[in-house]
């Protein structure tokens, strides 16, 4: 899928570039009205903008845009068109990471290889280049050059998926599973707590290209449980590797849940246990793309995605 990704990464270095150092940005203006939706005559700070433009251009598996992309190319649409949508979930994954990192929730000082965005600047900057990839996100959304019914129904799945009921409401059951060391939550809760916080996005990414395409209600449910299903091997796998991976590889550093006491289902399980959850949630995504004829090139990445090491 790398023409989706270097789709996705030129969009968004269009939406995110400013005209200058300078106070104030530029995000190809239209009507006075840039195509992130954002005033053209923001008084946006240049290092805020920074920030940005570095958390987003950092690098990583672009997988939720490439979601987005392959699952209206499935549903009858033009790939082209959902590019928007699948720009506007990677600005919330990436908002979402500069979040994460922060000091006051798990403090990590690399992402995808390089410091994260408050070492790099400062809180106070990360903090406010998080909040900007946010609010832009449903700016772009709301570029797209498609019927109404189809923006307004992305932006209500990405609020709802993003928000308190879903990343939000997860990262903050995660938080508070920490308390509890890494043996002191039931797996049950484990499980709900990454539900939101990794599946919730994951789900919105392949519920949007649906949307976009203008695909069916059947094509919507089955979409979502390919991402909730996908969305819990990835998690697992990230939790796998946190114990046995390569720093370099897995671009943060290792062994950073077991310092912190969080439980994971590698804490919980073990590493082999934990790998059987992972490919049995990765047989559900698969049985989840039966519904989608051409889903080959799809299910193979379902299955790289087993046996990462990044």
């Amino acid at each position: 899928m790398e023409e989706y990704i270097k789709a996705v990464d030129a969009a968004l270095a269009a939406y995110l570039t400013p005209f200058s150092s300078t106070a104030g940005a530029s995000i190809a203006s239209s009507s006075g009205t840039s195509s992130s939706g954002t005033s053209s005559s923001n008084a946006s700070s240049g290092r805020v903008l920074e920030a940005m433009g570095y958390s987003v251009s950092a690098g990583g598996k672009r997988l939720r845009a490439c979601l987005v992309l392959e699952f209206s190319k499935l549903c009858g649409g033009e790939p082209e068109k959902a590019l928007p949508f699948a720009c506007g979930v990677e600005m919330v994954h990436t908002y979402s990471l500069i979040h994460d990192d922060l000091p006051c929730m798990d403090d990590d000082d690399l992402r995808r290889g390089k410091p994260s965005c408050h070492k790099q600047f400062d809180e106070a900057t990360a903090l406010l280049a998080g909040d900007g990839l946010l609010t832009a996100a449903f700016g772009v959304l709301a570029s797209a050059e498609l019927p109404p019914n189809r923006i307004a129904a992305a932006v209500a799945e990405l609020s709802a998926k993003a928000g308190a009921a879903g990343m939000v409401g997860g990262q903050e059951m995660d938080m508070a599973n920490e308390q509890a060391g890494p043996l002191g939550v039931p797996l049950e809760r484990l499980k709900a707590a990454y539900g939101g916080k990794t599946c919730a996005l994951i789900e919105a990414a392949a519920k949007l290209g649906v949307i976009a395409a203008g695909g069916s209600e059947a094509q919507l449910l089955a979409a979502e449980r390919y991402g909730r299903a996908l969305g819990m091997a990835f998690q697992i796998i990230d939790d796998i590797l946190d114990v046995v991976g390569d720093e370099e590889s897995f671009g943060k550093p290792i062994g950073s849940d077991a310092q912190k006491g969080k439980p994971t289902y590698a804490s919980l399980l073990g590493v082999d246990g934990a790998k059987v959850e992972a490919a049995a949630y990765t047989e559900e995504a698969l049985a989840a793309l039966a519904d989608f004829d051409g889903s080959e090139r799809l299910a193979q990445l379902t299955k790289r995605l087993l046996v990462r090491d990044f």
